[in-house]
């Protein structure tokens, strides 16, 4: 009997610790069920998320962006993802040209993921997330055309599932999906303490895990007390509710 293989997702993050505080508990669950979970971090975060360690002194862009990267690295392992990948664009602001978006393009033909997880459409706070979503969006449809290096086959229409933000209610983000992450919230708790540069952002996102784990309880009926929310950008088919 051949092996089965195994089953896909793509995480697209602006800078280097958004995928472990929005999307963590998502890689380790699917992690765990045996999907291969790649994580595209488009920038370090060294000008605009590294504050702490610019306060230090005696710094420079290229220690900011070794450590960025082994943080991002050692949350990775823990979450269970298969890959991950830097793009090293600079950060505040965010410019990104025509072939970083062919090379992630590049990424959903390869990889073919029956979903991909990235930023909302909007958020006043940081302009590098929307355009990540922006640009995800973009490489996907790229990678569904059919004259885009042809005969090469074009991928089918993968899900975007568009994580929380750090302000909900000024990003217009409705959470259309909670997703039941109890079962491995010690794996994105522990990935949460590799992130040295934003000491500030564990609590934070712990509260925001709990109180999504009381909500979900809530409108489901289920045992749980971790959650993570997502809004859905393209509609659900089907032939049943969901």
């Amino acid at each position: 009997m051949p092996d089965q293989v195994a089953k896909t997702g793509l995480v697209v993050s602006a800078h280097s610790a958004d995928f472990v505080w929005r999307a963590g508990g998502a890689i380790a669950l699917y992690a765990k069920r045996g999907w291969k979970i790649r994580i595209i971090s488009l920038s370090l975060g060294a000008r605009g998320e590294s504050a702490k360690m610019w306060r230090e002194g005696n710094m420079s862009m290229e220690k900011v962006k070794a450590a960025r990267i082994d943080e991002a690295k050692a949350a990775a392992d823990i979450l269970g993802a298969d890959s991950i990948d830097f793009y090293d664009l600079q950060d505040y602001p965010m410019r990104v040209p025509d072939e970083i978006v062919y090379r992630l393009a590049d990424e959903f033909r390869s990889l073919r993921p029956e979903w991909v997880l990235t930023h909302g459409m909007e958020d006043p706070y940081n302009a590098d997330h929307p355009l990540t979503s922006q640009v995800t969006q973009e490489a996907r449809v790229i990678a569904q055309a059919h004259g885009h290096k042809y005969p090469e086959p074009p991928i089918g229409a993968p899900q975007v599932y568009m994580f929380e933000p750090h302000q909900t209610e000024q990003c217009n983000f409705k959470p259309q999906m909670i997703l039941d992450i109890s079962e491995v919230w010690e794996q994105k708790r522990k990935a949460f303490e590799t992130q040295a540069a934003q000491e500030y952002m564990w609590d934070y996102y712990t509260h925001v895990a709990l109180n999504r784990g009381t909500q979900g309880a809530r409108n489901s009926g289920r045992k749980m007390k971790y959650g993570e929310a997502y809004q859905r950008i393209f509609s659900y088919v089907g032939d049943v509710f969901v």
